[in-house]
């Protein structure tokens, strides 16, 4: 539950609402906004009565969050949660649908990350996305350059400006990872790696956490919620695709109706990943309006110069010339359903 307390309340008053929380059990987590303040409750709200604390005084109101996901729900927070970086780039809320572009893997030619780097810019995109350390089903398949590969991508940020995204993949390697990345991504298989969205939690970094292929969106929403829970809300969602029964013509299920029902549900932001949500390079260009048109708050897309020849996930990724076609045509919906709010115009228009 939460307890938002007067205009007018005291430190004692707050602190008094803290000590009975804090004494039947609950962990209290204190937002001192511009006008009021509020105190999340965690814990069992059967222990204590919210008629009790709404007779205390400087108490304004007691809100039971009717979600197992407190945190990330909006009966917590009814405003967007937008994430706002140092450059002025804005995620969520009212702000301009972001797109993020890169290779699934960073390859040994760092050329190839640039010249993917220098399109994405030129276009107007605002990051770019790159796998340092890869997940792959196989033992035999390219699995990344680790720490090359970051070295890579900071380089590319150096000569663009664009942030960087990459994914972890174990804890042991979260220092090294944000020296280097904007925003860690938390990839569909650790979507329930609790240990590692713990040690995210901690860090001060956004974190784009995907869906996994076959959790449900509260089960989603409850893997945000422990990231949340150990100190970091700056969590983005990314629905990349749920697996099916039908394989034949795609790799996953691209979940669109995840998106409407996590903005009901919850204050966070939500991007769509339509090339791992797919697997089908003619795909992503549908995919990507529907999920605009259902209101993500950016796209998430995999570009190669010559995708034949990528290491990974060629199938599913543009070519830059592609892209380029692409990103104009996406670019010019955002305008036409005016979803532009209050970030510029993008270059590409």
């Amino acid at each position: 539950m939460i307890i938002v307390m007067e205009k007018t309340a005291t430190v004692e008053n707050i602190q008094g609402v803290i000590d009975i929380l804090t004494e039947h059990g609950f962990r209290a987590i204190l937002h001192k906004g511009d006008v009021h303040t509020v105190i999340d409750a965690l814990g069992d709200k059967t222990t204590l009565s919210p008629n009790r604390l709404e007779a205390m005084e400087g108490v304004n109101y007691v809100r039971l969050i009717r979600q197992p996901f407190r945190l990330a729900s909006r009966d917590r927070k009814p405003e967007d949660t937008v994430i706002e970086f140092e450059n002025g780039v804005k995620v969520g809320g009212e702000s301009r649908p972001v797109f993020i572009a890169g290779p699934c893997s960073v390859e040994n030619d760092y050329g190839c990350l640039l010249e993917v780097a220098q399109a994405a810019k030129e276009l107007g995109c605002q990051f770019l996305r790159g796998g340092a350390f890869k997940p792959r089903t196989s033992p035999y398949d390219f699995d990344g350059l680790g720490e090359k590969a970051l070295k890579y991508l900071a380089k590319a940020k150096e000569e663009t400006g664009l942030l960087v995204v990459t994914e972890l993949m174990d804890s042991s390697d979260l220092k090294m990872v944000c020296d280097y990345a904007d925003v860690i991504q938390i990839g569909a298989r650790n979507m329930q790696n609790f240990r590692l969205l713990k040690s995210v939690g901690k860090c001060n970094k956004p974190i784009i956490l995907k869906r996994g292929p076959a959790s449900s969106v509260q089960e989603f929403l409850l893997a945000a919620e422990h990231i949340m829970y150990n100190g970091n809300e700056k969590v983005i969602l990314c629905e990349r695709g749920i697996k099916s029964f039908d394989h034949t013509f795609t790799r996953n299920v691209l979940d669109i109706s995840a998106i409407p029902v996590i903005k009901k549900l919850s204050h966070l932001p939500i991007i769509v990943d339509p090339s791992h949500g797919t697997g089908q390079r003619y795909l992503i260009e549908p995919m990507s309006k529907a999920g605009l048109a259902a209101g993500a708050d950016g796209v998430m897309v995999e570009v190669h110069p010559n995708p034949a020849k990528a290491l990974s996930d060629g199938k599913q990724s543009l070519s830059i010339e592609q892209f380029k076609e692409v990103f104009s045509r996406l670019n010019n919906m955002i305008d036409l359903l005016h979803l532009d709010k209050k970030q510029p115009a993008l270059k590409g228009e």
